[in-house]
């Protein structure tokens, strides 16, 4: 192309400018500009480089037009690029200081080294406005589908020809076991762009959730028209994937849509992904039932949700365990994935054996705190009561209205729970303070004995400690310093403000000066006394 550039005439430089425009799909603009820097390259290598030397082509003609520079100035410094006021005035009467005059230039041979400059300038120019013409591209492109012909392999790394760029597909977005061959045909999700200083590299991907509910868009037309909606993906990709879906017409089954007539749409995507098994399951609103969807073949029997934790505990029947769990934990695992939540699988004799552990603990404390024989323990544990403190501020009625209680009785339980925590609470209040635990914090609302010897044990002992905690410290599940107590985000919030209160107290503003009486004595003041 260069060495054409180099012995063209005037015609046929415009003809090789918009025959590289065309190939390389950018402006031809960008090339004749190319051109323009490399003549004058080479014509700064022939007059000197220290010279300012313009080319210019014209678009129409396609003539060459070369000439130097110079900047009019009061004083010399350079006299390659400037020329004093008085000699510019002489050759032109208007010039002024900060004019530019041009001097025309004849015509330049090319010689060895400059059609070499020109080839390296013309060809990196080129390069850099398909590089930008690339990127402007398929930055707006990520989350698409594309289609590409495999360019070459390398180290485990696919190259993809995507007619009028190079993408990647690099070897960990591949599936497992599968291989490509120069001249193969791949479809690959558009996942990132980036511009980097080698140029824009498009990476692509084959093991992405998105691409596997893009495949689904391509198939099924209700997903495609937005009748069907694909809430959540989870891939073990090559192996098994779990996708969720919902109609926005109740008419229509999301799950037979997607499965279409004798399973052709699914089976569409399933060839595409090397046989990857997909669970088309209905997405729900609560989020137990879309667990237990999300879980299926297996059957649940029960849901416990902790939102706090943001974890669901799932008890199956004992024959169902392995199947909840999947091979190598891939059951489980994707299910987690589909809907978000942390997910302990147990039994049902494993849920019964620590309910029933749950039940001796909560009844020896109750013995222990409460003084009361086992059967009452037991009893209390059965029907609900978890702590002493539901003991304590319990009604008269509900104690009284338990098996073999009377209202005496529940009278006297109450009593020992209301001593026991008094007692307790003494306790803590002696421990917090031999900790260091200012009186000003424990006078703050809503902090409890017991609260006040965990901050102790967790080093906050003044109200400049506490107000400096951010809320996430103070409740957080696992690593709150209050953990233990399940504080609410509301109840978290008012204790620190209440610890942050005093920084923002009134300063003490000086008393305004008392009004003047007629006499020149302060009102208010003290009156002179009496001679």
């Amino acid at each position: 192309m260069t060495d054409a550039v180099v012995g063209a005439n005037r015609l046929e430089l415009l003809q090789i400018a918009d025959a590289v425009a065309r190939e390389k799909v950018i402006d031809p603009e960008i090339v004749i500009e190319a051109m323009e820097e490399a003549i004058q390259r080479a014509a700064r290598s022939k007059y000197g480089m220290e010279n300012d030397i313009r080319a210019e082509i014209d678009r129409r003609s396609g003539d060459i037009r070369l000439a130097r520079l110079m900047e009019v100035v009061e004083e010399v410094e350079n006299d390659a690029t400037q020329i004093s006021l008085p000699f510019a005035q002489r050759r032109n009467p208007d010039a002024q200081v900060g004019d530019l005059l041009s001097d025309a230039l004849p015509p330049i041979d090319f010689g060895r080294i400059a059609a070499q400059t020109a080839k390296q300038v013309i060809f990196q120019k080129v390069r850099d406005a398909e590089r930008a013409r690339q990127y402007e591209e398929y930055k707006d492109r990520v989350g698409e589908i594309v289609n590409g012909i495999v360019k070459r392999v390398e180290y485990g790394n696919v190259m993809v020809d995507l007619g009028r760029a190079e993408a990647i597909v690099r070897r960990d977005e591949l599936l497992p076991r599968e291989n490509f061959h120069n001249g193969d045909r791949v479809r690959a999700y558009i996942y990132d762009v980036r511009q980097e200083t080698r140029g824009p590299q498009i990476f692509l991907s084959r093991t992405h959730p998105q691409f596997m509910a893009m495949l689904f868009a391509q198939e099924v037309p209700e997903i495609y028209d937005g009748i069907i909606e694909i809430k959540a993906v989870a891939r073990d990709p090559g192996s098994r994937a779990k996708i969720a879906v919902q109609s926005r017409d109740s008419s229509i089954d999301p799950v037979g849509a997607c499965v279409g007539m004798r399973g052709s749409r699914v089976q569409a995507v399933v060839s595409e992904l090397q046989g990857e098994k997909i669970d088309i399951i209905p997405w729900s609103h609560d989020s137990a039932a879309f667990l237990v969807n999300g879980l299926a073949p297996a059957e649940v029997t029960k849901v416990v949700m902790d939102e706090v934790a943001h974890k669901f505990e799932v008890v199956v029947p004992d024959e169902q365990l392995s199947l909840a769990i999947g091979r190598r934990g891939q059951n489980v695992r994707l299910a987690s994935q589909l809907t978000g939540w942390d997910i302990d699988i147990l039994t049902e004799s494993d849920e019964s054996e620590r309910r029933q552990e749950e039940l001796r603990q909560r009844s020896q404390m109750f013995m222990d705190t409460l003084v009361i024989d086992e059967m009452m323990a037991q009893l209390l544990a059965t029907e609900g009561f978890a702590q002493v403190e539901d003991v304590a501020f319990a009604t008269l009625d509900e104690l009284g209205g338990l098996e073999g209680f009377d209202e005496d009785l529940a009278e006297a339980l109450q009593q020992r729970a209301h001593d026991y925590l008094d007692r307790r609470d003494e306790g803590y209040d002696q421990e917090r303070r031999e900790m260091g635990v200012e009186d000003d914090v424990a006078a703050i609302e809503g902090l409890t004995p017991g609260m006040l010897v965990k901050l102790g044990a967790g080093g906050i002992k003044t109200l400049d400690d506490l107000g400096d905690l951010a809320t996430d410290e103070l409740m957080d599940p696992y690593e709150g310093v209050l953990a233990d107590f399940q504080l609410s985000e509301d109840e978290a919030n008012a204790i620190i403000m209440a610890a942050r209160a005093h920084w923002f107290d009134d300063e003490d503003v000086p008393a305004a000066p008392a009004a003047e009486n007629d006499d020149g004595a302060q009102a208010g003041g003290e009156a002179d006394a009496p001679a």
